[in-house]
């Protein structure tokens, strides 16, 4: 137990899972990278009809169940038009400003299977060109990809089998630090993701019977706000969605603890599993923060609206720009795991 949580391991599963492709909508590769770790465990898994990935981890009592969710979608854009000079226009898949991708490295990815790069630019970038180029509007009209092609016309674009509707994913850019940072886009959520994954290996290693069976959802739609409302067994009680906790002014999350969220937009969290995490956080030596997110939903949100009678929760490791470059050190990682792995061996709370 004294070298886990491993942080160094937690880090290097996430850099591999934001290296992966998977804008909402496009997430098979990342859905199949982490059914390939747990068949490696020997975890029992099984996809859902939106191609999230269920598994199941048998629990001494099987009549009360637990419910942990993390997504692997993340945001992302899909080709909106070809233009008449050969670029593309987009539209973007989940929730941020035009100005957080402007001058970034992207991927298009074609129905045929092929894919291209490209640049994500204003189309009035040439300063020499354009001399109010930096106070025009960021937005769908002014935004374009610069595909890596000869291309003079739609039909040049046309002819490398891009088209609409194909999927365009951002490059991470990530960065492992010296210092414990890791720094890339989709951290929201392959962060949680990675977590999760760590801490099932972990009580598979251990060969730990935890009190409730336990299912984990890695879900797939989560950035357009259902990844998590469906698959939910009849005998779930505790339902805990693992994502990101939002850094900002007025907010206490920082990059070194665990977050646990008390309220986001969607309404206050179960006040008595919040306090049950607070309890756990405390017998461990577990470094948190109680938070408020008020422009936030959660998985766990979605299952609460779709009308599940559950206890539902959040907690996530403490991440900066959120829905941008963003960035988390090892410590909120570890505090993080650590939570989760000493929660899922609890009983279910009393209500």
């Amino acid at each position: 137990m004294e070298s886990y949580p491993n942080a160094q391991a937690t880090k290097a599963i996430i850099e591999q899972l934001v290296k992966i492709p998977s804008p909402t909508g496009y997430t098979t590769e990342a859905i199949s990278f982490v059914e390939n770790y747990l068949r490696q465990l020997g975890v029992e898994t099984k996809r859902n009809r939106k191609g999230g990935l269920i598994a199941t981890v048998k629990g001494e009592n099987d009549n009360k169940h637990r419910f942990l969710t993390a997504h692997v979608d993340t945001l992302g854009a899909m080709v909106k038009e070809v233009k008449d000079n050969g670029r593309l226009k987009i539209q973007r898949i989940g929730g941020f400003p035009f100005n957080y991708i402007e001058g970034e490295y992207c991927t298009i990815h074609m129905s045929n299977n092929n894919s291209i790069s490209g640049t994500i630019l204003m189309h009035q970038t040439a300063v020499h060109v354009y001399h109010k180029s930096s106070s025009l509007e960021r937005s769908e009209d002014n935004i374009e990809i610069r595909i890596d092609a000869e291309v003079h016309n739609a039909n040049d674009t046309r002819a490398l089998g891009i088209e609409v509707g194909d999927f365009i994913s951002f490059e991470p850019r990530v960065e492992i630090t010296d210092n414990g940072f890791i720094k890339s886009r989709h951290l929201d959520d392959k962060a949680s993701v990675g977590i999760l994954l760590q801490v099932i290996k972990q009580i598979e290693a251990e060969n730990i019977k935890l009190p409730h069976t336990t299912h984990f959802l890695f879900s797939n739609n989560e950035e357009i706000g259902y990844g998590g409302n469906s698959n939910i067994t009849p005998e779930t009680v505790e339902y805990l969605a693992v994502d990101m906790g939002a850094i900002g002014d007025g907010q206490l999350t920082d990059e070194y603890t665990v977050s646990i969220c008390v309220k986001d937009s969607s309404g206050p969290y179960h006040y008595g599993l919040r306090n049950h995490l607070v309890k756990i956080a405390k017998q461990h030596d577990i470094s948190y923060k109680l938070d408020i997110y008020p422009y936030y939903q959660s998985d766990a949100s979605a299952a609460i609206q779709s009308g599940n009678d559950i206890i539902h929760g959040l907690i996530g490791p403490g991440i900066d720009a959120s829905h941008a470059f963003e960035r988390t050190h090892e410590s909120s990682l570890i505090h993080t795991e650590k939570l989760i792995y000493h929660y899922i061996q609890t009983k279910i709370i009393d209500i």
